[in-house]
């Protein structure tokens, strides 16, 4: 009778997770306009967060992060599982608080936020309310969903001398982002660079032939390595177009 019990117990064990299983699905129409879903696995997902963590070092004691983007878009998994697996303090804004520059700034000055996530764009709202002094709290910005401008640089290191600013880029395909670019207030080009790859991510400038493209030649730009996507749900003609061998 127990082994029997015991059996039907494991029975009911919830299923380990693996790298190549389903981690979720967000949708993204990129330049097409139109809707699609990017199988993400977990495997692509933790090697971005385990690289986030190697290369950022959130202290438990020191640090605090904000979840600020909403849950249609991929930052948010990282602004969700990177102090999970660092033991961070994280908080949370109201609903449609990332809109509101001054209300960021009171929140960031209430819980002594260090770690912050912004689209240059609203970057450039934040730093338009912000005056010399304020935030003392934080240390990293990192930015990323659209081309970063060099005068948003300028104005950010005008008002932050002490605060790191990071650009990172990557397609919705890729596990959040694939590069970044460590930005020096002491020489801001014209044209921001994406960076260089992050860990087990290789980046390719191809021709028409997916030949390499020498430095400085235009190209296209591949992505492999342990980030890429499993393809889009329901959708294996634009798999086969997209991720090619």
């Amino acid at each position: 009778q127990w082994e029997e019990i015991a059996i039907e117990s494991s029975r009911k064990l919830p299923k380990i997770t693996l790298p190549n299983h389903l981690a979720y699905v967000i949708y993204t129409s990129g330049s097409t306009g139109k809707p699609k879903g990017v199988m993400i696995e977990h495997a692509g997902m933790s090697n971005r967060l385990s690289w986030t963590q190697e290369h950022y070092k959130l202290n438990p004691k020191e640090d605090v992060v904000v979840q600020k983007t909403n849950f249609c878009f991929d930052v948010s998994v990282w602004e969700l599982l990177w102090p999970l697996i660092s033991g961070t303090k994280l908080v949370f804004l109201h609903p449609e608080g990332h809109k509101d520059p001054i209300y960021l700034k009171e929140i960031i000055d209430l819980y002594r936020v260090t770690t912050i996530h912004f689209v240059p764009s609203m970057l450039g709202a934040f730093l338009a309310e912000i005056t010399i002094g304020d935030c003392k709290s934080l240390k990293q910005v990192l930015c990323s969903g659209e081309a970063l401008r060099s005068d948003q640089v300028n104005l950010f290191y005008n008002k932050f001398s002490n605060v790191c600013l990071d650009n990172l880029y990557g397609p919705t395909e890729a596990s959040i982002d694939v590069t970044f670019s460590e930005i020096s207030p002491n020489e801001i080009p014209s044209n921001l660079s994406i960076g260089r790859p992050i860990s087990n991510t290789q980046i390719y400038i191809v021709g028409n032939g997916l030949e390499l493209q020498p430095i400085g030649v235009i190209g296209e730009l591949c992505i492999s390595g342990a980030g890429l996507a499993r393809g889009y749900l329901n959708r294996p003609d634009l798999t086969r177009e997209k991720f090619i061998d």
